[in-house]
């Protein structure tokens, strides 16, 4: 399988017996359905994005993308609760694209992050 963003291949990398594929050239991480959901919830799992959040930036505008596994376009998102993490996911496959740092960042949703999503979800109730 290639990288949607870079074309390298993936390489395999398993954490609490939860495969992902994880890019050679950019270090963007492939999650296929529910892996995500299932790692965001475990202690650590961060390591396993090892990429530069600065190669990921690089790749961050670069959206209009195929996914990796069923070839189809991939959808741009926002993460519901840190805005600033955007990725790729695909409608057909449920798969999803992180670029390097993003994943990691995921899990380290600071007290600041927190309060600053409270505020605006107060603000769009007024």
């Amino acid at each position: 399988m290639q990288c949607p963003k870079c074309d390298a291949e993936f390489e395999k990398v398993v954490f609490h017996d939860i495969e992902v594929d994880r890019c050679t050239g950019c270090r963007g991480l492939w999650f296929d359905m529910l892996e995500k959901e299932d790692l965001v919830k475990i202690k650590g799992s961060e390591s396993i994005d090892i990429g530069p959040d600065q190669v990921g930036e690089s790749y961050d505008l670069q959206r209009d993308i195929n996914c990796p596994v069923c070839h189809q376009k991939m959808i741009p998102m926002v993460d519901k609760d840190q805005f600033h993490i955007h990725y790729e996911s695909c409608a057909t496959c449920y798969g999803t694209f992180f670029d390097a740092g993003e994943f990691r960042d995921l899990k380290d949703q600071t007290v600041a992050e927190r309060f600053s999503q409270m505020l605006q979800t107060l603000r769009r109730h007024r």
